[in-house]
């Protein structure tokens, strides 16, 4: 991908990009035209969204739908993260390798000890085949107290012994968990951080800055270590959250934000999501269907 091409980091006004005041001036049309240049010129990462309409988390998902997904995408990024190496999910990084894209794999951990052994077990095989580029050993438990920090780090320290040392490990949280856990930062390889202003009710004209900040903070918990945003995101439908409300607008115009700040100081960003899922609605409310960049039909939304 070329998404650092000298072109993209020189478009008109990057060097002072600060909080929305980039777009400020810029017609609907000019933030239509900016947003189609960037999704082309090609993202960092995309978060994968393996789920269509009817299917959620615990159905097999076939090899075909993830292909055809993945086809969707490859055009416009350079790495996929998957979140789950069983139920089919062990044939994302299979089928992105295949397609020359690279991959961040997580095993999803929970209460489940039984299978929190099959998702690394898959994570372990998947990065023995050479698989994996980044290893995410579970994925915001300490945010949903599934596990103890102790019984995370043990299964931090376990897949850091056996896999090819060439594989940096982390852990995927709140950019907050990484400074208020120095354990847990000290343990990874690499910090692996979820930035949200919209779930802290952040208004849309300070998200921006407020996404900078977490960001910021997780580097520093890092110590030196490489930081990757591993979600971030603005929904285009569903409730408001203290000030930050949802959008079609929104969503697009703080993605054009994500993408130049990702650019021009080169950071490796994941965003959230690739396409709407109807299943996270159940968890989060109308907004949970509303993440993506495509919608449920596979259809770009901007």
């Amino acid at each position: 991908m070329s998404f650092r091409s000298e072109n993209y980091l020189n478009y008109k006004g990057i060097e002072t990009l600060s909080g929305n005041t980039y777009l400020k001036n810029k017609t609907e049309e000019q933030r239509k035209k900016l947003f189609s240049e960037i999704l082309e010129e090609g993202v960092h990462g995309f978060c994968f969204s393996l789920y269509e309409e009817g299917q959620k988390p615990g159905d097999i998902i076939s090899e075909d739908q993830i292909r055809r997904r993945l086809r969707i995408l490859k055009p416009y990024t350079s790495w996929v993260r998957s979140f789950s190496c069983t139920e089919g999910n062990e044939l994302i990084p299979r089928i992105a390798k295949e397609m020359g894209i690279k991959t961040l794999v997580g095993a999803w951990l929970g209460s489940d000890l039984e299978k929190n052994r099959e998702e690394l077990d898959g994570l372990i095989a998947l990065a023995n085949e050479g698989l994996v580029d980044v290893a995410a050993v579970g994925n915001e438990v300490l945010y949903r107290k599934d596990l103890s920090e102790e019984e995370l780090l043990a299964y931090i320290n376990e897949i850091k012994e056996v896999l090819p040392g060439r594989i940096p490990v982390g852990y995927v949280d709140a950019y907050y968990e990484f400074v208020q856990r120095p354990a847990i930062s000290d343990a990874c390889d690499v910090i692996l951080c979820n930035c949200y202003p919209y779930w802290e009710g952040t208004p849309f004209e300070y998200a921006y800055d407020h996404m900078k900040h977490m960001y910021d903070l997780a580097v520093q918990a890092g110590k030196g270590k490489p930081v990757m945003v591993t979600e971030t995101g603005w929904p285009s439908k569903g409730e408001g959250l203290g000030g930050a409300m949802p959008s079609h607008e929104n969503a697009r115009d703080y993605f054009i934000n994500a993408q130049l700040w990702s650019a021009k100081d080169d950071i490796p960003m994941f965003y959230f999501a690739s396409f709407d899922e109807a299943w996270k609605v159940g968890a989060e409310g109308e907004v949970g269907g509303y993440w993506g960049i495509w919608d449920s039909k596979e259809k770009l939304k901007f």
